[in-house]
């Protein structure tokens, strides 16, 4: 079971990355997903998730109407689209699987590795 997270790298402020997940071993509309964010010194702290089929998802406040999660059962893919982006976004940034529908990394079942996005003022 694998999920790969790609897409990150260096963006200016105000600019746009979209982050993707792919599973291998793993058929991810059997769960919920979300995405998480850890910066230097700091905790993981949860970005967004989605349901299973796609039609409810939530962000935490400071991504509202900047970033945007998605996902492509029949691709297997998750995305986060992140728009207006700000220094403090930079991170390291990883998909996770969930059974259940929470905002606590302890309840995600699987990880992927991580994707640097670095923002620059």
């Amino acid at each position: 079971v694998q999920l790969q997270a790609f897409g990150g790298g260096f963006v200016q402020a105000g600019g746009s990355v979209r982050l993707s997940c792919a599973a291998s071993g793993l058929t991810l509309s059997t769960y919920n997903m979300g995405w998480f964010r850890q910066a230097p010194g700091k905790e993981r702290e949860f970005v967004a998730r989605i349901s299973r089929s796609g039609s409810t998802t939530y962000y935490v406040n400071f991504v509202k109407g900047r970033f945007t999660i998605s996902r492509d059962n029949a691709k297997n893919t998750v995305s986060l689209q992140m728009t207006s982006l700000k220094p403090e976004d930079t991170a390291v940034y990883y998909c996770a699987a969930d059974r259940n529908w929470s905002v606590v990394d302890a309840s995600y079942d699987y990880w992927g590795q991580g994707t640097q996005v670095t923002v620059s003022s």
